[in-house]
């Protein structure tokens, strides 16, 4: 997995396919995608249109995908996997990840897709419907994905360490990979140890902190970490934007990270972050700036947005 990939979260759908020929062309090779994100098929047509063009090899590419809520009973995860497949025109996926360790009721593909997170978004009263899926089901169902070649390996998004033990215990092809939400005001030191101590390796979404949720009213301005000092003096250091200097820290600590953005100017920005090394005293610095601040909290944004409380993480 290259250790910066281009996150497709977020990026309208009409901006979609150009965006994802763009980040080729720019250099990336990395694609984190997911059914939920709603732009599959366009992500689709800018692979395929940019390998028509010449500009990448499918097995250049490493596209990752995840399997949605309201998918996880085991007679859905693979009609939900081809349908990711489908929509992004390949036969296999390089990573496919359970996307939260939450079940929620069925909705067919033909009826609402992605189905997102409420059971009927027309009904008066809305409404998160929990499925009673217990996670080593759907692991399982996962297992038989790989057996079948539709995805080279498997993982899981938004566990917590207690789920980890627990899922080794009966996992008969283990994780390879564990995706959370990092970046130096969440630096998730034991979560992120105990993956590894698995032998997981760890993909850091919202690696630049607060950026990705101003929009959506999940954050305020002044939580954004490109102006704190530490970042700031890191970056005049090396001559680098404190973006660089988020994506560098995620990076040395050993993490791939997944910024977004649809600005050619940042999607060079953030692959251009080789040439520089921070010093052990510049990344305990930034290290120090960890608050446990989780921006992407199913136990905040569901009881808001859908009113129920449905938390994860304590």
């Amino acid at each position: 997995m290259p250790p910066v990939g281009f996150g497709l979260w977020k990026i309208p759908r009409e901006d979609t396919a150009d965006a994802v020929v763009e980040a080729i062309r720019a250099g990336y090779r990395h694609f984190d995608s997911a059914a939920d994100y709603g732009n599959e098929a366009e992500s689709g047509e800018g692979f395929a249109r940019a390998i028509a063009e010449g500009l990448v090899t499918r097995d250049e590419l490493w596209i990752t995908s995840k399997l949605w809520n309201t998918f996880h009973a085991p007679e859905h995860v693979e009609e939900a996997a081809r349908k990711s497949l489908a929509d992004l025109q390949i036969e296999c996926f390089d990573l496919y990840l359970i996307h939260f360790p939450i079940a929620l009721e069925y909705v067919p593909i033909e009826e609402r897709y992605p189905p997102e997170w409420l059971f009927n978004p027309e009904a008066d009263e809305l409404e998160m419907r929990p499925a009673k899926v217990p996670l080593y089901q759907t692991w399982h169902a996962m297992e038989a994905l790989a057996q079948k070649g539709l995805t080279n390996r498997i993982g899981v998004c938004n566990y917590n360490s207690a789920l980890i033990h627990d899922l080794m215990t009966y996992a008969s092809l283990k994780p390879s990979h564990l995706q959370v939400e990092s970046h130096p005001y969440l630096t998730q030191e034991k979560l992120i140890r105990c993956a590894k101590d698995y032998g997981m390796e760890v993909t850091a979404f919202s690696p630049l902190g607060a950026q990705s949720y101003f929009e959506l009213n999940m954050a305020d301005a002044q939580e954004s970490l490109l102006g704190t000092a530490p970042v700031m003096v890191a970056a005049q250091a090396h001559g680098k934007t404190p973006a660089q200097v988020l994506l560098k820290w995620g990076v040395q600590r050993g993490n791939s990270v997944i910024p977004k953005t649809t600005k050619l100017e940042r999607m060079r920005e953030n692959l251009a972050i080789d040439d520089f090394e921070l010093s052990a005293v510049e990344m305990a610095a930034i290290d120090a700036l960890n608050q446990d601040r989780r921006f992407n909290d199913p136990g905040v944004f569901a009881e808001v947005a859908f009113g129920r409380f449905h938390p994860i993480y304590d």
